[in-house]
């Protein structure tokens, strides 16, 4: 049985463009950043990449996973990041994007 390393999810920033909100969004909808993540939240990935049970967003979910899955299996990101063990990625919301920090734990 294979023994995976631990990963370590961080929020680093939310984002917010209000003018893209004005323009884009419906207007009964929230023109805030996202509600559903807090600057210096963390979460921990245990096993092969899975979910926290605590996580929030399957969209923002889907957007990391497989950067989560890169770390996970030893994949190494030195060719743009000073560590290669962690990646600092987004999800895909254009008005309201949050910033995490993915890294491989030792």
């Amino acid at each position: 049985m294979a023994v995976w390393p631990q990963i370590r999810i961080t929020v680093l920033k939310k984002n917010f463009d209000p003018e893209l909100a004005q323009a884009y969004r419906k207007p009964e909808a929230r023109k805030s950043p996202c509600n559903l993540f807090e600057v210096g939240q963390v979460f921990m990935v245990d096993g092969f990449a899975g979910q926290p049970a605590d996580w929030p967003c399957g969209w923002a979910w889907n957007d990391i996973h497989r950067v989560v899955t890169a770390l996970t299996v030893g994949g190494d990101f030195g060719v743009w990041m000073q560590n290669p063990a962690e990646f600092i990625t987004c999800c895909t919301d254009g008005i309201k994007p949050v910033v995490f920090k993915v890294e491989r734990l030792p």
